[in-house]
Parts: structure tokens; C-alpha cells; sequence
């Protein structure tokens, strides 16, 4: 069985910074309850104050497909669009 890690790199402005990272942070809390989640956190560049990364890691395709679908996910991602860009880089392993 193949496992999945998502590196989600976010580029964010100063002004909407705090309610970006507060938005994944929720994100965050919540996904790490989802079946299958190995790994889920989010991460500050030590060089770029307008960057930030979430990585997670999950057992398998169907578990980050339910993930994809929870009421937390589709709440909380398309509110971090509208507040940064994110780039999603997808490795199975």
C-alpha cells in the first residue's frame, strides 16, 4: 500500500498573514482526527514572512479522498484561497 504526502506551499500577504495562519491552524486540528492522517501540519519560512507550507501525510488514496470531502476541508481550503495562493505538490511513496 502506497502511502500520500501533500506539501501545500501558501503565499500570503502581510495583511492577510494572521487569518490565514489561524484558518490552517483550524485545518490542522481538525484533519488530524481524520481516519488515515499520519502527519498534517503547517509551517512558517524562517527566510519568507509571506510563506507558509502544510504538510501532511495519509495512509492511502481513500482516506485523503474522505479528507477532501469533510465538512472542516471544504469549509476551511477555499477560504484560504481567497486569502493567499496556494501550489499543491502531491508524492506517493
Amino acid at each position: 500500500m502506497n502511502m500520500i504526502r501533500i506539501n501545500v506551499f501558501i503565499q500570503v500577504s502581510e495583511n492577510n498573514r494572521m487569518a490565514l495562519l489561524q484558518t490552517a491552524k483550524d485545518l490542522v486540528a481538525s484533519s488530524l482526527k481524520d481516519e488515515g492522517c499520519i502527519a498534517y501540519d503547517i509551517f512558517e519560512s524562517a527566510t519568507r514572512p509571506d510563506v507558509l507550507m502544510i504538510c501532511e501525510t495519509w495512509t492511502d488514496e481513500a482516506s485523503l479522498t474522505a479528507h477532501e470531502k469533510a465538512p472542516h476541508f471544504v469549509a476551511l481550503v477555499p477560504k484560504m484561497q481567497e486569502l493567499g495562493k496556494l501550489k499543491i505538490e502531491k508524492f506517493i511513496f
